[in-house]
This record gives C-alpha cells, sequence and structure tokens, in this order.
C-alpha cells in the first residue's frame, strides 16, 4: 500500500486561506483561553484587535496574507487620528496597547504557517508618554472622602468598608471584586488576592482600621445581604450577589464627586494611586510597595516616586533663599511675602 504523500509547504500555506482575518481572530482567543489566560485578558485582547480587523474589511482587506507592513502603519496613522465619542484622542497608552496586540497576533499566524512572513515584525510602536499617575488624594482628602458617607445605612457602611480596604491594601477595582469571605485573615492582619493581574496570586497586609470596618461590615450588614443568597463573595449587593466592577466604580467616583465634593477625577485606582504616594511619603521602600500592588517591574512602581514630594519639599524649605531667610528671621516679616489676603483661593487658581 503507497503512502501517501504529505502536502507541500505551498499547498499546505493555500489551504489555510479558506477562514477569513476574522475567523481567525476567533480561532486565536480560544488559544489563549486554551492557554491559562484570564477571561479579562482574552476580552482586551478582543477590543484591540477587531476594530483593526473591522478597519482592514473596510478596505477589501479579508485575509490576513493580504496585510502588508505599509498598510499597518496606515492604521496607526489612523489610531493617531482617532477620535472618541467624546471628542478627544485615543491616548497613547491605547494606541500602543493595540498595535502590541496587533504585533502578538501576526505572530501567532506567522507559527501557524497562516503568514508566510510577520508584516508586524518590524512594526515600530509610539513612544508612549512617561505620564505621572493621573490623581492622587492627600491623606486629608483621603478621610474627606471616607467620613463623608452615611455609615447608618447598611449600604452606606458596607461602601465606607469597600473605600477603607481600597486605601488600605492598594488592591485594584477587579481584585476586590473577586474576594471570597475566605479570603480574609483577620488574625495575620492579610488579605489573600487570587487571580489577581496576570493571574499572580500574593498576600498584602491590611490595616487594622480596615479590619474594624470590615468586622463591623461583617456582623451588621452582611448577614441582612445575603439571607436570600450567598454568593460567597466578600463584598455583595443587597441580594446577596457579588458586586459588578461597574458597581463599584460609580460608588467609589460618587463618593468622591458628590458625597466629598471634591473635584478630582476618578474612582477605585485613585486610593490605589494614594496609598502608594502616602506610603512613600512616609518612608516605606519602593520594594515593599511593588509587593503590595503587585507590580511585575520596579518601573512600574518608580513612577510614584515622581509624585511622593515630602522630601523634595522639605528640601526646599530649607534651601530656597526665600524659604530659608523665612526661617532665618525667626518670626519677622521676611521680604518675600504671600499675597495680601494670606490664602488663595483654588477657584482663583483655576483661571
Amino acid at each position: 500500500m503507497t503512502r501517501p504523500i504529505p502536502p507541500g509547504p505551498e499547498e499546505l500555506y493555500l489551504s489555510r486561506q479558506n477562514l477569513t482575518q476574522r475567523q481567525y481572530v476567533v480561532v486565536w482567543l480560544e488559544y489563549l483561553t486554551a492557554q491559562n489566560y484570564s477571561a479579562v485578558s482574552v476580552s482586551d485582547y478582543r477590543e484591540r484587535v477587531l476594530p483593526f480587523v473591522t478597519w482592514c474589511e473596510e478596505r477589501g482587506l479579508m485575509y490576513a496574507p493580504q496585510v502588508s507592513q505599509p498598510q499597518l502603519e496606515s492604521y496607526q496613522r489612523h489610531l493617531h487620528g482617532y477620535r472618541k465619542a467624546d471628542g478627544h484622542p485615543l491616548a497613547v497608552s491605547g494606541q500602543v496597547g493595540r498595535s502590541s496586540a496587533i504585533k502578538i497576533f501576526y505572530r501567532w499566524l506567522l507559527k501557524r504557517h497562516v503568514i508566510l512572513y510577520n508584516p508586524a515584525d518590524l512594526l515600530e510602536l509610539p513612544k508612549p508618554d512617561k505620564r505621572l499617575p493621573a490623581q492622587v488624594f492627600s491623606e486629608d482628602e483621603t478621610r474627606q472622602v471616607l467620613q463623608s458617607l452615611d455609615v447608618s445605612t447598611p449600604v452606606g457602611l458596607r461602601n465606607r468598608t469597600i473605600l477603607e480596604v481600597l486605601w488600605s491594601t492598594g488592591i485594584r477595582r477587579m481584585e476586590l471584586a473577586n474576594l471570597m469571605l475566605w479570603d480574609v485573615d483577620a488574625g495575620r492582619g492579610v488579605m489573600n488576592v487570587r487571580q489577581g493581574k496576570g493571574r499572580k496570586d500574593r498576600v498584602v497586609p491590611v490595616g487594622h482600621v480596615a479590619l474594624a470596618w470590615l468586622a463591623r461590615y461583617l456582623k451588621d450588614v452582611r448577614p441582612q445581604m445575603t439571607r436570600q443568597r450567598d454568593s460567597g463573595h466578600l463584598f455583595v449587593t443587597k441580594y446577596g450577589s457579588g458586586l459588578k466592577r461597574n458597581t463599584l466604580t460609580w460608588l467609589a467616583g460618587t463618593a468622591i464627586r458628590e458625597t466629598a465634593r471634591i473635584d478630582k477625577p476618578g474612582a477605585c485606582h485613585i486610593f490605589r494611586h494614594s496609598m502608594a504616594t502616602q506610603m512613600l511619603d512616609n518612608g516605606a521602600d519602593t520594594r515593599h510597595i511593588q509587593a503590595i500592588l503587585g507590580h511585575e517591574k520596579l518601573e512600574t512602581t518608580q513612577i510614584y516616586t515622581k509624585v511622593a514630594i515630602k522630601p523634595l519639599q522639605k528640601v526646599h524649605a530649607r534651601t530656597h533663599p526665600a524659604e530659608k531667610r523665612r526661617t532665618e528671621t525667626r518670626g519677622q516679616q521676611p521680604e518675600s511675602t504671600e499675597p495680601d489676603g494670606a490664602t488663595v483661593s483654588p477657584d482663583r487658581l483655576k483661571s
């Protein structure tokens, strides 16, 4: 019996062209799921690559081998000029994220011999901005937000506890939403964060203040909310199910801008930024902050050192001529003084 002749490289390549680029995206996402990528990561890749596929289809590029490097560069220019629904441009980080996802997708296509060469291999990514955290709270502002909540109601006490935990631990919104009852070890003063970003587990310390609020919430509020149903989540809705991420965003944003009346953007993540900055201001080591926040790279944590400026303020007060003269006069009126009226209204500074 004659053994069948295996298909040659050209036949094998042509046989794979019955799937469109959009269909290959589906196969790729299934592959990522099988490789134990988190549902959030798979969803992010989908949202970043599918707009590119649509852009290609609008130009008659249905199949991956039709796409060349100049066309990828044309798409990058499209992203640079793209305007969101609010009229604002797509952030550089968003442009980098989409281009990076496309490079990963095409690398996978090359490994599967769907394409003969990778047109994205030499694609240069936009230079990312060296941006600081969007906003951080001072310690007084943080307490202002926390103390603005009405803890006489079950929902108010639950929300206060959520924000106390966010501030104390610096965990992400997704990580808080996924916390289960058994993840809190009050005896050791720690919290187990399971399957955080990158599907990594870690243990983070919880301060005694946050633990006290947790104890009150678990004793007085959670039993009321789980009479009919108990999902096992640490923080639950009035009906006993786990809180959604958009719900956490809404309650944090409402507490900041409506209840505390602090005119700063942000929601859950601002407590993470603030916690890291405030701890650095108070002398914490960057490596310790890295471990608490779950950053893979130290460089990610070091960005907070540019916001934590208490040491710089002390040096400025000690060495700047105007401030130094003020100290030397010991109570005498210095030559360089504040404007009449002592303080300037923040509203005046905005104009």
